[in-house]
């Protein structure tokens, strides 16, 4: 070890915790110094100029790190809360996927229903061949309320 080096190490002190709390407050205030702060800073102190300045460096440095983590977390968090929301989508994307592949099952029925009647034969008094019989117009309108309350999300036990 040369002389200027144990020189140095004798001239440099530990700062009290008195010190550190001005520091600390300072730094608060602002993040940098200029040279005129630093020497009143200093000699409020009791301290060189250059160990306020080491200080300042130093505390800026691990404000920097804490910062960093703390951006981190948050960005982590709200990746949590993007992955929970999109699992959440994913899931209602397969749900409506299955209602509507059910609406275009029932759609079919009916399409098939309406364009392939069964012809109902009835001789009983009071129907005619020109306005179709009560029996079929009730069976449209039954299945029309069962495509419409598949569409709408009714459940077939819900309807009164």
């Amino acid at each position: 070890m040369d002389a200027f080096q144990s020189q140095h190490q004798k001239l440099k002190k530990r700062l009290t915790q008195d010190q550190v709390r001005v520091l600390e407050t300072s730094f608060d205030h602002r993040k940098k110094l200029e040279p005129e702060a630093k020497l009143q800073l200093a000699r409020e102190l009791g301290v060189p100029a250059r160990q306020v300045a080491i200080w300042y460096q130093n505390k800026r440095a691990r404000w920097k790190t804490q910062s960093l983590e703390l951006d981190y977390n948050v960005i982590r968090v709200r990746l949590e809360h993007a992955l929970i929301e999109k699992r959440r989508l994913e899931r209602d994307v397969m749900r409506l996927q299955g209602e509507l592949e059910k609406a275009h099952e029932m759609l079919h029925a009916f399409n098939y229903a309406n364009f392939n009647p069964t012809p109902i034969v009835s001789n009983a008094p009071g129907s005619s061949d020109e306005g179709g019989s009560s029996t079929e117009d009730n069976h449209e309108d039954l299945e029309f309320e069962q495509l419409y309350a598949a569409l709408m999300g009714v459940d077939e036990a819900n309807r009164g």
